[in-house]
């Protein structure tokens, strides 16, 4: 029976067997069986009976064979693993612990051994052993083939077949937390920042001491705008490692999120100081100098990136975001030089693109600007998709929602409190010009762009809703009064972390809730709302050249601008109809003309006494964090408003879009 052919049988029916002992259990025992039918006790053949019987529920039978397997061959780890599952399935759990340890012990670099026993201590709450031993299954598994390939798969960007492979894995092995948190990775990438956080807090929940996953998860709720609970992961990173490079950067990323530049910039500067050569580190502190408004400061870190990374596109951008900075010849020559190269990241060639449309414009070079503009909103383009029919179907479900008789029926509904001052419109609308204005206000504090709003809409649609503003529309619309008073709360709770001085007032500049005035009528009553509105042709220009991170896909198309503009216009005058007074306005070519009336009719709109530091408003030494950084630290900036008629012959398809929203603009004539 042992010669070569017959071994070779013996095997062949073996592998066929474990093929099926995960899908088809009840198979792989006939198999095992009849394997013993012809060897007679053969070692493999009885562990695959076993382990058959475990999985078919018949854990007494399957115990029945792997005691004496055990005794018989007491250094074999895959028997004594499957031992101490089938006593733990029986209830015998210490026992099963002990098998466990057994297994381990005899083969250290068993990931399916240690992830057993992980599970096993786990609930048996042995918390600090369970996740000790999470900790060397995650070692062990990094030699796992199933994962490796999953790995490859991730470190490709081929994400489908990633998520793939790793939820066939946890359909398998739902504790495996190297699978989760590549899991949560493939989530991330994907923009599905709840899928990644729910699955990292599953891996947490079961190995706290996994310090690769709190740094995911604490990256994952930062880019979900919880910035105070990431600080507060990363507190217990630093605990750990007070030195390590990646923490100390998180928590400066963080740091500056929640308004703390101090801590951010002396983050930045600990970890610059032992590892200098980190172009991208010199970029992020850059942006934190610059936002606290020492520019000079900010322009030599970019500068210092640059010269340890020359084709870093993002850091050429941020020079150019500046605004206020003019590029040099040798500059334009690098940027020209780059973009000829074949080699170029995707990322970084957007990047060059737009800030080399700024130092052409800056030279008045406008066709030769928009033609790179055009190029790198492009690009851009083809890396985020974008459906123009999406924001005007929320706008027409919006109007049919919101009557005068839907917010009658609702009124005294909300929080009471007062305390926010919104300022919603189109990016590059003025906006910041007036939180600077309202923000010089001894009563007023100004904050940043606050993410709570949109992510209450978003956990009101639900996370499976494929029609997900319609969802939200249509779960607010159910909301009875408690819960209208709850949501407004909890908005003024998750934003007191941003509000730094005890002034009364403060302001969330997030241009993006224009969708959500219905939502802020309804939770906060008594808020303000203030609607920055500009010349449709400057302000959609404005944004077309405006490389934005993320978050305003509309930008990326002339077209899709002009939709965006019009659908904009026709919500916020849906809603001067049913809500009368309730929102302000302020025309940016108005406020920049005629600067005191207009500063004394915001602040009347606002509930507020005149105070003249609302005309110094560029003495203000707060930091700024948008693109209008640098021109709010003088005086009124004039230039930008007729910016636009320089690209006038290329702005054929925004014209059209817009339409005839580009005649009686107040304060301007037609074009």
């Amino acid at each position: 029976m042992n010669t070569p052919q017959a071994l070779g049988t013996l095997q062949t029916a073996l592998d066929h067997a474990s093929r099926l002992l995960e899908t088809q259990p009840e198979l792989a025992a006939e198999q095992a069986v009849e394997i013993l039918k012809h060897y007679p006790r053969q070692p493999a053949a009885l562990l695959l009976l076993a382990a058959s019987r475990r999985r078919c529920g018949e854990t007494a039978d399957a115990l029945s064979i792997l005691r004496p397997l055990c005794a018989e061959q007491p250094r074999w780890a895959a028997a004594h693993r499957e031992l101490g599952e089938a006593l733990a399935a029986a209830g015998e759990a210490e026992a099963g612990v002990e098998a466990l340890r057994r297994a381990v012990a005899l083969q250290p670099d068993s990931p399916a051994a240690w992830l057993a026993l992980a599970d096993r201590l786990a609930a048996a709450r042995n918390v600090a052993e369970a996740d000790a031993a999470y900790a060397r299954y995650i070692k062990a598994a990094t030699r796992d083939p199933h994962l490796q390939q999953a790995a490859a798969s991730l470190c490709n960007n081929r994400l489908a077949q990633a998520e793939a492979l790793l939820r066939a894995r946890l359909a398998r092995y739902p504790t495996d937390v190297a699978a989760l948190r590549m899991l949560a990775e493939v989530q991330a990438r994907l923009l599905r920042y709840r899928d990644a956080r729910l699955l990292l807090e599953r891996v947490l929940g079961l190995a706290p001491g996994f310090d690769a996953a709190r740094h995911n998860y604490a990256t994952v709720l930062k880019r979900e705008g919880r910035s105070a609970e990431a600080l507060a992961q990363c507190a217990q990173l630093l605990a750990k490692e007070p030195d390590d490079p990646g923490y100390r950067s998180l928590h400066a990323a963080v740091s500056a999120n929640l308004g703390n530049y101090a801590d951010a910039i002396a983050s930045y500067e600990s970890v610059l100081e032992r590892h200098p050569r980190q172009p991208k580190l010199w970029m992020s502190y850059g942006h934190a100098l610059k936002t606290t408004g020492r520019v000079p400061e900010g322009i030599a870190a970019y500068r210092r990136a640059l010269s340890m990374e020359p084709t870093l596109g993002e850091g050429y951008w941020s020079l150019a975001n500046l605004k206020t900075f003019r590029f040099g010849e040798a500059e334009v020559l690098a940027m020209r030089q780059a973009l000829g190269r074949t080699d170029l990241a995707e990322e970084d060639r957007l990047h060059f693109e737009f800030a080399l449309g700024k130092a052409l414009e800056d030279a008045g070079r406008y066709e030769d600007s928009f033609a790179h503009y055009a190029a790198g909103n492009a690009l851009r383009r083809r890396m985020h998709g974008y459906d123009a029919q999406e924001n005007s179907r929320f706008v027409r479900h919006s109007q049919r929602l919101f009557t005068r008789e839907f917010f009658a029926e609702r009124a005294g509904a909300g929080a009471p409190a007062p305390d926010p001052i919104f300022i919603v419109g189109l990016p590059r609308s003025g906006s910041t010009l007036i939180e600077q204005i309202l923000a010089s206000h001894p009563l007023v504090e100004g904050t940043m762009e606050l993410p709570e709003l949109p992510r209450i809409a978003r956990e009101l649609a639900g996370p499976d809703d494929q029609d997900e503003e319609g969802a939200f529309l249509n779960r607010l619309a159910g909301l009875d009064r408690d819960q209208l008073r709850g949501l407004g709360e909890r908005y003024l709770a998750e934003t007191r972390v941003m509000r730094k001085t005890g002034a009364p007032f403060f302001i969330d500049k997030m241009p993006n809730n224009l969708f959500y005035v219905g939502l802020i009528h309804l939770i906060l009553p008594n808020a303000v709302i203030i609607d920055s509105r500009r010349h449709p042709l400057a302000c959609c220009f404005s944004c077309f050249k405006q490389h934005f991170a993320r978050g305003q896909w509309f930008s990326y198309g002339l077209e899709d601008l002009g939709r965006y503009y019009r659908d904009y216009v026709e919500l916020m005058s849906h809603y001067d109809a049913v809500l009368p007074g309730r929102m302000g306005r302020v025309h940016y070519e108005r406020l920049i003309g005629d600067t005191e009336a207009q500063v004394r009719g915001l602040l009347g709109h606002c509930r507020l006494p005149f105070d003249p530091n609302c005309l110094r408003f560029y003495e203000n030494g707060r930091a700024v964090r948008t693109a209008s950084s640098e021109q709010v630290r003088q005086p009124i900036f004039h230039a930008a408003a007729e910016q636009w008629r320089q690209y006038e012959p290329w702005l054929g398809p925004l014209k059209s879009a817009l339409g005839d929203l580009l005649t009686g603009y107040p304060g301007e004539a037609p074009p």
